[in-house]
């Protein structure tokens, strides 16, 4: 029988499983990812479970929680998106201009009516001293034109020549949904393009160590949907890997726990991913994930990802102590890899010294994706003081312009802060270990000295503040879990829950009633949940109990992404659309550009065969075998009040399914 290696990299843990498809898993390990070169964490864990396997190897599936963390958290490689046909207000549609930050963007004439007919000529000549401009300042250029999803030759026209001009990668609209709504679209397409210089970065990882480990299998890569896609296609268009790591949670689990009809809850070191299970499959969001805030359109996991994890900072705002969503590094960690850091911990104590920024640390998390060039004077003079290690916060923050210019490297991803988080707690009380805990509890020591606010009181002591924390990452799980459920159910979204909603989500997740209620308050989840990840032994057996349910933490749980990165198919999808826009004239929107018609079956049968063959050959592209293809036609007509039928248009979308090609 084959082997099967699968690879999890998350934001703190990357997984490996040796699996056997007939006995399931043979061995796993974990090692912390490593950023900064992610070779060393997927060495170290594929070291842990291959032993003298690799030539025996015959897939490697790989999932990564990267795309999504680099969303939810802010961190994202320089782009300059390429606009045609796009009016200045559509950048204040769907999230756009905040997507974008500070990144440049360039409105050119151009862009095609919904028919498919050229709106005005492509402004090629801006488009060059655009392209000139930014290439030395971004890591890749995203395209997107109007209406390209009916006729996208302004989108392939602007693509060639980035290729032209620069080495940079370039991400086009129509590449990625055939869906209309032109500003989410072109979000979509921004979103890829950030993503593209990470992506590339983790797969050429992998693909060394594989050559390394002797492994001639193919690399495949859990896309949204939890199917599988090749690597070097993946690197294309990452942003389909958005939701990777919950889409590969719910195969596992499903395969783990053999479970149905559940909550699936992954929590790992940034973010806690909810999903359900219907009848033993994930149920996809059809309209387009939902990721830190940014609705795309990726059909993907009806996923809810919320920052809160084993290493989301533990801070104080006005409704008191609070944990997430942004992920910093452990203090626990931090010096268990710098023990020259645990010194400035102590030092801090002293009473004479800085209340600012107390217990707060700076490092460099990667290279820089952009070149110096992409930094103003006081990021490039941080960079450089973090060249040498780990700093402490009071000692490189001088004011709100060096504050600034921090949280732009953070925001970028090149440098992580660390401070005191759950995992922090956790090895204070004993429930974790492996890590620093003097460092732990110096950093509880001194965020006891911080004031208190909004209602939280310091606890006695460092033990006492780490039950703090444990009990307010239950109850954040408890409330996150209520609002995926109320949301998938009802379609109310917490801020829509009111005063009195959160009071008795509150009230039921408080663990202990107020003495003599006069409302008892309880909430119970009705179905199982099956909780995934390093971290849930910690909290989940309480957040279950509060909810009233069954819990399933199944054999396996803390690599159970790795084991759906090998446990899925390949599937691809083409699709096209068929539109009239006169009497007698049927025109057919393809990838590829217009064709006109006079005759719709004739239109059809041309659709039929072009999106059989796209998909089929998407799908060989992706990795896939065995193919086998379905087609559908949805025809949209009206009828008249007179009897007549008026044809709106017809879509005709071909779906190929295939097992991943495995090495003889």
């Amino acid at each position: 029988m084959p082997l099967f290696l699968g690879l999890d990299t998350g934001g703190t843990y990357t997984d490996a499983v040796l699996f056997d498809p007939a006995k399931g898993v043979l061995a796993s390990a974990k090692s912390l990812t490593t950023k900064h070169d992610l070779a060393i964490g997927l060495g170290g864990a594929m070291e842990g479970v291959l032993g003298h396997a690799g030539e025996e190897i015959a897939m490697v599936g790989l999932s990564t929680t990267l795309a999504t963390n680099a969303i939810v958290e802010g961190h994202a490689s320089p782009i300059c998106l390429l606009l045609a046909g796009y009016e200045p207000a559509a950048l204040d549609r769907a999230g756009l201009r905040q997507a974008m930050g500070g990144d440049p963007f360039v409105l050119l004439s151009g862009g095609h009516a919904s028919t498919g007919e050229e709106l005005s000529p492509l402004d090629l000549d801006a488009a060059e001293k655009a392209i000139r401009a930014h290439a030395p300042k971004v890591a890749a250029f995203a395209v997107s034109a109007h209406f390209s999803v009916r006729n996208p030759a302004h989108e392939i026209a602007l693509r060639r020549l980035v290729r032209e001009l620069t080495r940079l990668p370039v991400s086009c609209g129509h590449e990625l949904t055939s869906k209309l709504d032109a500003p989410r679209r072109a979000l979509t397409c921004a979103l890829n393009a950030r993503l593209i210089p990470q992506l590339q970065q983790l797969v050429r990882a992998v693909m060394s160590l594989m050559a390394k480990a002797g492994i001639k299998a193919p690399l495949m890569v859990v896309k949204g949907d939890g199917s599988l896609i090749e690597a070097a296609v993946a690197m294309e268009c990452p942003v389909e890997t958005i939701l990777s790591g919950p889409a590969a949670s719910c195969v596992g689990a499903r395969y783990l726990a053999g479970e149905e009809d559940v909550f699936v809850v992954d929590m790992g070191g940034t973010t806690s991913d909810i999903a359900l299970l219907s009848g033993g499959r994930p149920v996809l969001n059809r309209q387009g994930a939902t990721v830190g805030g940014f609705r795309t359109m990726v059909e993907a996991v009806g996923v809810h990802t919320f920052g809160l994890g084993g290493d989301s900072e533990v801070r104080l705002d006005e409704q008191g102590l609070v944990v997430g969503p942004r992920r910093v590094m452990p203090l626990a960690l931090l010096c268990h890899q710098h023990p020259a850091m645990l010194a400035a911990l102590k030092g801090q104590l002293d009473p004479r010294d800085p209340i600012g920024h107390r217990g707060q640390f700076a490092l460099r998390q990667r290279p820089l994706d952009a070149g110096e060039a992409s930094l103003n004077p006081s990021q490039a003079a941080l960079w450089t003081a973090l060249g040498s290690g780990p700093q402490p916060l009071a000692e490189l923050i001088n004011g709100p312009g060096a504050l600034r210019a921090l949280g732009r490297l953070v925001d970028r991803g090149l440098v992580l802060l660390s401070g005191f988080t759950p995992s922090d707690a956790a090895h204070i009380l004993g429930r974790q270990k492996g890590w620093s805990v003097e460092a732990a509890v110096l950093g509880a020591e001194l965020f006891l000295k911080r004031e208190a606010e909004g209602g939280w009181r310091p606890a006695g002591d460092a033990e006492g503040f780490a039950r703090q924390v444990i009990e307010q990452v239950v109850r954040q799980s408890g409330k996150v879990i209520l609002a995926a459920a109320i949301d998938d159910e009802d379609g109310i979204q917490e801020p829509n829950w009111g005063r009195l909603g959160r009071h008795l989500v509150d009230r039921a997740l408080a663990g202990e009633a107020p003495s003599r209620p006069l409302v008892d308050v309880r909430l119970r989840l009705s179905r199982p949940l099956v909780a995934i990840g390093a971290p849930v032994a910690t909290y989940y057996p309480e957040v279950a109990r509060r909810l009233e349910t069954r819990l399933v933490i199944p054999p396996h749980a803390d690599v159970s992404n790795a084991v759906g990165a090998v446990a899925s198919g390949v599937m691809q999808k083409a699709e096209a659309l068929i539109t009239q826009p006169s009497q007698g004239l049927f025109r057919l929107h393809l990838a590829t550009g217009i064709e006109d018609f006079a005759d719709l079956e004739q239109a059809a049968a041309r659709a039929v065969s072009v999106v059989e063959g796209q998909a089929a050959d998407q799908a060989r592209r992706a990795g896939a075998a065995e193919l086998q293809v379905s087609v559908s036609r949805k025809d949209e007509i009206v009828r008249e009040k007179g009897g007549g039928m008026i044809f709106i248009e017809s879509r005709i979308a071909a779906m190929a399914f295939g097992r991943p090609r495995l090495a003889v």
